[in-house]
């Protein structure tokens, strides 16, 4: 091998270990000790959730719909998104304390079985600019069920637990319904 050949091939290898480190290095934007985990705080909260199918203003719309949704006593395959209010107490004239944001997809061909992915974002009192996000199966016509909460943010952050689910009224005629959510967390 010739002294230039070894030269490339140095040269190659150089500016290949330097792409190489580059872009690993560019992950990390600053090093040093964990931040200190405070020990976890345990909190129930109380809220209703509006869920407004009709109207001049509902805050659920569809926004997909399978061409067998129409054939399914479950709606299979059709998918809504909201913005539902969340209040203090089942009226919608009680105090407004954040929204309910996110999708919801009827997933089952057998029951009404519906996959809730959703944020409850706070807008008001203590918990303002904190969230929580859910992520689970609801099958409203259960008396009582669960949803995971599985992770949150300002004074939820790192935030687990679950939800049990209880439908306060629910019109089958317009599908609006009042939801109340009692919400069990260990947080930061």
């Amino acid at each position: 091998m010739t002294i230039r050949s070894l030269l490339t091939a140095a040269a190659v290898l150089c500016l290949t270990l330097a792409a190489v480190g580059g872009a690993v290095g560019g992950f990390v934007v600053s090093e040093g000790p964990a931040p200190q985990i405070r020990p976890q705080r345990q909190s129930h909260l109380r809220v209703y959730f509006h869920d407004i199918v009709s109207g001049r203003s509902p805050t659920v719309v569809q926004i997909a719909r399978a061409a067998r949704t129409n054939a399914s006593a479950t709606f299979f395959g059709a998918a809504y998104v909201m913005d539902d209010p969340l209040t203090e107490g089942q009226e919608m004239s009680s105090r407004l304390v954040g929204r309910a944001q996110g999708l919801y997809v009827s997933a089952s061909q057998r029951e009404l079985g519906l996959i809730m992915a959703m944020n409850f974002v706070f807008t008001d009192g203590r918990y303002k600019g904190s969230t929580i996000t859910l992520l689970g199966r609801n099958t409203p016509f259960s008396k009582v069920r669960e949803l995971p909460v599985i992770a949150g943010s300002g004074l939820f952050r790192f935030a687990t637990g679950y939800c049990r689910l209880t439908t306060h009224r629910l019109d089958l005629t317009t599908g609006d319904a009042v939801v109340e959510y009692n919400i069990f967390l260990l947080h930061q």
